[in-house]
């Protein structure tokens, strides 16, 4: 695939994550905080492909992609390599959420608006417009 084809979709991944910060907000602002995490993990993942695709990586087509992203940390420049380990971290926190952010915890018949609560949603947020903004800049070639 060349270059431009990954540029154009790497940027078209983070429009789409972005649009996923609005959604994320919106719910915050109505209380429904289980959206805020199911929101905030979508922007986590898009952001993060997206910066993968921006360097030629393919990944695996899964939620979470913080395997990938540390081993390819060396393609990445310097300043967003000493990054790749929170990134990570918020990769496989919040894709563990997404499930449960959904459905709740099935087996135990608890929905997910008594999973997750106001805490949990703005963490997810923050940590959403952290990993967002990592990738936006690396792809816009700030360092």
């Amino acid at each position: 695939m060349g270059s431009e084809v990954m540029r154009r979709l790497a940027a078209d991944y983070l429009r789409r994550a972005r649009a996923r910060i609005l959604d994320a907000e919106a719910a915050l602002a109505r209380g429904d905080y289980p959206e805020v995490v199911r929101y905030s993990q979508e922007c986590v993942e898009l952001s993060l492909k997206a910066a993968l695709r921006f360097v030629g990586i393919e990944y695996p087509k899964v939620h979470d992609v913080s395997d990938v992203l540390v081993e390819n940390a060396d393609r990445f420049p310097e300043w967003f390599r000493r990054l790749v380990g929170r990134l990570a971290f918020v990769s496989s926190y919040l894709a563990l959420a997404r499930g449960p952010s959904m459905y709740g915890d099935e087996a135990r018949g608890v929905p997910p608006s008594e999973l997750f609560g106001r805490d949990d949603a703005e963490r997810a947020l923050r940590d959403a417009r952290f990993v967002f903004e990592t990738c936006s800049r690396l792809i816009a070639g700030r360092s």
